[in-house]
């Protein structure tokens, strides 16, 4: 096992290559997404499996000393072990032995979210000192569109009124268009319209622009622009990391006849067309609330009134909603971590929680 702050441009190449081929992962273990990070006082640190000289597992971890925290670092969607390697199990219980090092000699908090069908790593950290995390570094669930079906039936499984929208779009004046960088100043206004409809903090231009460049050269990032009569008033962003393309930012002007139009629908759906096209396994809509996915999986009450404004047109595909692995965190010393609990009790102390946790996420 090699731990490396820059292993070099051959090993982040082959990095990149391997987090690619990897299911249930995301972009943001690719390098880029580092660099990208990197532009807001995040350092990459990689854990890096090797088999008779070949790579065969790893994880990127995204570090940064916060205020009162110290040193903290969090994994998103990882670790890894190559779909391809002999005794994986052998490589996973490495990589858990080195971020249980990590975490009580290096780091003084460690967030893991791991990856999609990956609850054995989840249940190795915690007999390795990890404990279950509520901090929300990564959605906890989210739901998906199976790609292997043909259109029609995926289209079958629409809400009725969505169904009925694929076929009058274009008669009242909807139209979908790919995007490029030009409209990235368009992305930002309209995200800004829906943060604030929303209540959320929208991402500065100059972010999304970076975001933008970097996974568009690799071909794992498209933009959609949906317009009325020529207008736009819609823009959304998808990401694609090996056999999955995810929601990643969108934005909707509310205004006139964009919303009795649901026009952002008729762009998921023109993505749809094009991420199966692509082929693409799945389409994920971006995560899910806590409690929308409670609803979904844990036979809770679901209407209309209960789930969260952001996640009712998602659910409007007809999509299957899934959970991750446990996310987990190591916490230390014992007066940081009874301290982290205690202000947890808190209004002040989570509101300190959510500024740390937007730090992590954002881009600020």
């Amino acid at each position: 096992m090699v731990v490396r702050e820059d292993p070099g441009v051959e090993v982040l190449h082959a990095w990149d290559l391997l987090v690619d081929r990897t299911p249930g992962t995301d972009v943001t273990q690719f390098s880029v997404w580092a660099k990208l990070r990197g532009r807001v006082g995040f350092s990459p640190l990689y854990l890096l499996a090797y088999r008779a000289g070949e790579l065969v597992g790893g994880a990127q971890i995204l570090t940064r000393r916060l205020p009162v925290l110290g040193p903290v670092g969090y994994l998103p969607y990882g670790p890894l072990v190559s779909p391809d390697a002999p005794a994986s199990d052998d490589i996973r219980r490495a990589l858990v032995e080195a971020l249980v090092a990590l975490g009580r000699h290096r780091l003084r908090i460690l967030f893991i979210q791991p990856p999609e069908g990956a609850q054995d790593t989840s249940d190795e950290l915690l007999r390795g000192g990890f404990r279950p995390s509520s901090a929300g570094i990564a959605p906890q669930g989210s739901i998906r569109i199976d790609l292997t079906a043909d259109l029609a039936e995926i289209r079958s499984r629409f809400g009725k009124r969505l169904k009925s929208w694929t076929n009058r779009w274009e008669s009242r004046g909807v139209t979908v268009r790919a995007g490029d960088e030009r409209d990235l100043p368009l992305l930002a206004e309209l995200m800004a319209s829906s943060a604030h409809h929303q209540g959320y903090t929208p991402l500065p231009l100059d972010y999304m622009t970076a975001l933008y460049r970097e996974l568009a050269a690799t071909g794992h990032a498209v933009l959609y622009v949906g317009e009325v009569d020529g207008t736009p008033v819609a823009a959304d962003l998808m990401t694609g990391c090996g056999d999955m393309v995810r929601g990643r930012l969108s934005g909707f002007d509310r205004t006139g006849d964009a919303m009795r139009l649901s026009v952002p629908a008729a762009i998921r759906w023109e993505m749809i067309k094009w991420a199966k096209e692509q082929g693409y396994r799945w389409f994920d809509f971006g995560g899910l609330r806590p409690q929308t996915l409670a609803a979904l999986l844990d036979g809770s009450d679901h209407s209309a009134d209960s789930v969260p404004t952001a996640d009712q047109p998602k659910l409007t595909f007809g999509g299957t909603a899934f959970r991750y692995p446990t996310p987990v965190e190591m916490i230390r010393p014992a007066a940081l971590r009874a301290g982290y609990d205690l202000a947890w009790r808190s209004e002040a102390g989570r509101r300190l929680f959510a500024q740390a946790k937007s730090l992590l996420r954002g881009a600020r």
